[in-house]
């Protein structure tokens, strides 16, 4: 039997054991550490597919595993977050369902983006792990300035972010994809923008930078399309 093949596909099943595991700490109202197992994955996520392009182990069965492990971390996973987050500070009993409409939005982003031929080197909408990755490091934002938790931590706050961020992931909307044919400035120059924004942010913020790394890279890739067209 060829080991080698089986890595990336352990390491993926990791990523789908993380969002699992934080499915649970949110359910037993611990949203922190169900942020923290957003970005375990996340590692998980960015190993899975380094190895399998390093050891040239591509199939279509780690393909489709890929994608349902994703669905559960990055799309189950914040969506009872944000129910979890609703229901603790909401007095009304059906308002935290509205959040679960990311899972569902998330499952819809995942079958598209598998189909979708014109995703080979530009993102339509957001990718399902930037969408979890703003959603898990609020917390942490909130932490780092915690005069933010009075706007965020609301329950109309944190409906609107579960509606505006569903729409985002299924919107014909193309955003940057960090992914070089050359290393020239003009051509590239979004791209280094945003990665140049993102190191500024993790390192003066940590994770509680995440948001607005994910924010940035949301509004840098709206001026690259008008950029773009009036060239």
């Amino acid at each position: 039997m060829n080991i080698k093949k089986h890595i990336p596909n352990a390491l993926t099943s990791l990523n789908l054991f993380s969002g699992m595991v934080g499915i649970y700490f949110v359910l037993e109202g611990n949203i922190t550490y169900g942020a923290y197992f957003i970005l375990i994955a996340a590692v998980f996520d960015f190993l899975d597919g380094f190895v399998a392009r390093l050891l040239h182990v591509h199939s279509e069965i780690g393909k489709q595993l890929d994608s349902l492990a994703d669905l559960v971390t990055f799309g189950v996973l914040p969506a009872f977050i944000l129910f979890e987050w609703i229901r603790q500070i909401s007095d009304l009993p059906y308002l935290p369902y509205i959040a679960l409409i990311v899972g569902i939005f998330s499952a819809l982003r995942l079958a598209k983006f598998n189909v979708d031929e014109r995703q080979s080197d530009r993102f339509i909408g957001v990718p399902t792990p930037a969408n979890a990755l703003f959603i898990s490091g609020l917390p942490f934002l909130i932490q780092k300035f915690p005069a933010l938790e009075s706007f965020i931590v609301t329950p109309i706050t944190l409906v609107l972010i579960s509606l505006a961020m569903s729409f985002l992931l299924v919107a014909e909307l193309p955003l940057i994809a960090l992914k070089f044919k050359n290393y020239q400035i003009k051509p590239n120059i979004f791209r280094y923008i945003t990665l140049l924004i993102g190191l500024v942010c993790i390192v003066l913020l940590g994770i509680a930078g995440i948001p607005l790394v994910i924010i940035s890279y949301i509004v840098l890739s709206v001026l690259e399309n008008v950029w773009v067209k009036n060239e």
